[in-house]
């Protein structure tokens, strides 16, 4: 067999194993990496060559930076103003897609929605519209914002750097710009003027009430003299039932102490405030003797009690009443008091979240992060199932609570994404100058090639730690480790595409195939075969395997590789017609309440907007 067959099949199960999801993405790549070094495809000594190649030195200096806008204040001043633009939905689309443009444009994609996300989310419920129409949008101006400038996305980086290898230099900062920034501003126009219409409108789900319905699940349940619960600790009650209710608060007198940080037993009279449905709540009467609401008066005051009930005592009081309708501000009365205190978040799973295929359980969420599982919302409606039995997928929205000062810390090393409203802070005015001086720099030393751009943006970041932008342990969450170790790993695969010659068996079929078309007919079909790659599995994978093919082709074709490179690099970037095909869309599909089908309904005709604006620019400013 082969070197170029072995490759293929390696890449056909790399593909695949792509595509069905069940393993991470870096472990794939790693197995994609192993398998080509133990058929001899990769030399030993090289294997892992890649995890020092500049590209992947240059993400990760990046991404530490764009960690660096965040915390020094930056971003929230951005957002600040964005949050002041009106009520009129095209000027908060214009706003907020133009924004997470340009932000991407000098920071990490993912990092730029991670920012804004929280933003469009609390507009969208200030003003009762569907997040749908806003954050699809605001995800696919994240990848627009990300062609204009070298450091915007993964592939802009990989095609530099390859590039560099074979011609012995490598694109500029702004070498992308004129194509990137026309081919983003035409996509910008085409969401905010047409294609907003043709996103799917999911209705309600815009507050946390309407999507977890939390006020009409919460009980309060009493421990009676003589119930089983007496003298239980809140875990003694968990393994009783066998089911990890979320125990939300216990009312003892009147002080309320939060679930997750009661440690003590329960005394008789005690009040638990539990999420639970009909069945939970038969479990807990059961198994510990809890008995609904607090204990009833006497008869010859119950009419007089009742008349003073809250509008909780009255529904969990009288279950004939629960039925009837009640009016807004009664609606509006028990919501307050159902969360008050409670310090409830909601966080969307990331691609990279350590939850993903994992339950509750398995992941000890209340021993190991102090957090409880209150609920989970899926394709923007809640999920009714056990909360024990639900495996986790990228773009679940959780309800959870926690400790006010470790929840965000607890969110981060579980992959999860903060969606409640941000108290924006603008950070230390020294710091911001800071930043932004120190970036400026790194975009000087790169535009006069003072240094290579790997060099100059580590600087930056070393700076950047130095100085106090952010800590070092900051600087080190901000290195997103999956993504590198895809680079790493996928380098030398992609490099045995090309040692092997199966970039360039591929790359004379298709000469073959289109030998009596033009040129800008295989710049058409390079466009769309590595779009779809990139619709598939990670656009930095696409533009690793790609690269390869696109420098066969133009050699076979005897014209300058450029164009050829910049027509892979904003195809691989084009991910806009699936939730898998990049982070930023799998991250809106829970709070938007999107369906896998949504995103080609506005994803393709951007598509090919994309495609007619960038060939013949990239002709004009690459030529042949």
């Amino acid at each position: 067999m082969s070197d170029s067959t072995q490759v293929f099949l390696i890449l056909g199960a790399t593909l695949a194993a792509f595509v069905w999801g069940r393993f991470r993405y870096d472990l794939v790549a790693l197995g994609a990496l192993l398998a080509s070094v133990l058929l001899g495809l990769v030399p030993t000594d090289e294997a892992f060559y890649g995890f020092g190649h500049p590209a992947v030195i240059t993400v990760a200096a990046v991404l530490v930076l764009s960690r660096g806008f965040e915390r020094s204040g930056l971003v929230d001043l951005i957002a600040e103003q964005v949050l002041k633009v009106g009520d009129r939905l095209i000027l908060q689309m214009l706003v907020l897609t133009g924004t997470v443009l340009v932000l991407s444009g000098v920071m990490n994609n993912v990092g730029a929605l991670a920012l804004m996300l929280p933003v469009a989310i609390r507009m969208a419920r200030e003003h009762d519209s569907p997040p749908s129409l806003l954050l699809m949008p605001l995800a696919f101006g994240s990848l627009l914002g990300g062609l204009t400038t070298l450091i915007g996305t993964p592939p802009n980086i990989i095609i530099s750097s390859y590039r560099a290898q074979a011609t012995g230099e490598s694109f500029g900062m702004f070498d992308f710009f004129p194509v990137g920034a026309s081919v983003a501003l035409v996509g910008l126009a085409f969401i905010v003027l047409v294609g907003w219409r043709l996103v799917p409108q999911r209705a309600g789900k815009a507050s946390r009430e309407e999507m977890f319905d939390t006020a009409h699940y919460l009980v309060e349940l009493r421990v009676p003299e003589d119930g089983k619960a007496v003298g239980w600790s809140l875990r003694d009650l968990h393994q009783a039932l066998e089911e990890t209710i979320p125990v939300l608060a216990v009312v003892r007198g009147d002080k309320r102490h939060a679930g997750h940080a009661f440690h003590g037993t329960l005394d008789e009279g005690d009040i638990l405030l539990v999420e639970a449905g009909p069945e939970e709540m038969k479990l807990i009467e059961d198994k510990a003797g809890l008995v609904v609401g607090p204990e009833p008066p006497p008869d010859e005051e119950a009419q007089e009690r009742e008349a003073s009930a809250t509008p909780r005592e009255a529904r969990q009081g009288d279950a004939s009443q629960e039925d009837e309708p009640q009016g807004e501000e009664e609606e509006a009365k028990h919501s307050a008091v159902d969360t008050e205190g409670l310090q409830l978040v909601e966080a969307v799973v990331r691609n990279d979240s350590m939850m993903i295929h994992r339950t509750v359980t398995q992941l000890r969420l209340h021993n190991q992060f102090g957090l409880h599982l209150v609920a989970v919302a899926r394709d923007g409606g809640r999920l009714n199932q056990r909360l024990r039995d639900i495996r986790f997928r990228a773009g679940d929205v959780l309800l959870l609570q926690g400790g006010e000062g470790e929840i965000g810390e607890s969110l981060t090393t579980l992959g999860c994404l903060p969606l409640a409203s941000r108290n924006l802070t603008l950070g230390r005015p020294r710091m911001l100058a800071v930043s932004v001086a120190i970036f400026a720099a790194a975009v000087i030393a790169m535009v006069l090639d003072l240094m290579p751009s790997s060099v100059a943006l580590t600087a930056a970041a070393l700076v950047s730690l130095m100085v106090g932008v952010l800590s070092l342990r900051e600087g080190y969450q901000a290195i997103d480790g999956p993504v590198i170790v895809l680079l790493g790993a996928m380098i030398p695969v992609g490099q045995a595409l090309e040692t092997s010659g199966g970039a360039t068996l591929i790359a004379d079929t298709l000469l073959v195939m289109g030998r009596e078309w033009p040129v800008v007919a295989i710049l058409v079909g390079l466009f769309l075969i590595c779009t779809l790659l990139s619709n598939v599995i990670n656009n930095a994978a696409a533009a690793l395997l790609m690269a390869p093919i696109a420098a066969s082709l133009a050699e076979g074709f005897g014209v300058s590789l450029d164009p050829f490179l910049m027509v892979v690099a904003i195809s691989a970037s084009g991910a806009f017609l699936t939730p898998i095909g990049h982070q930023s869309n799998t991250l809106v599909m829970g709070p938007g309440g999107y369906r896998f089908g949504d995103y080609w309904t506005l994803g393709l005709p951007l598509t090919l907007v994309v495609m007619a604006v960038a060939i013949p620019l990239i002709l004009v400013v690459w030529p042949l």
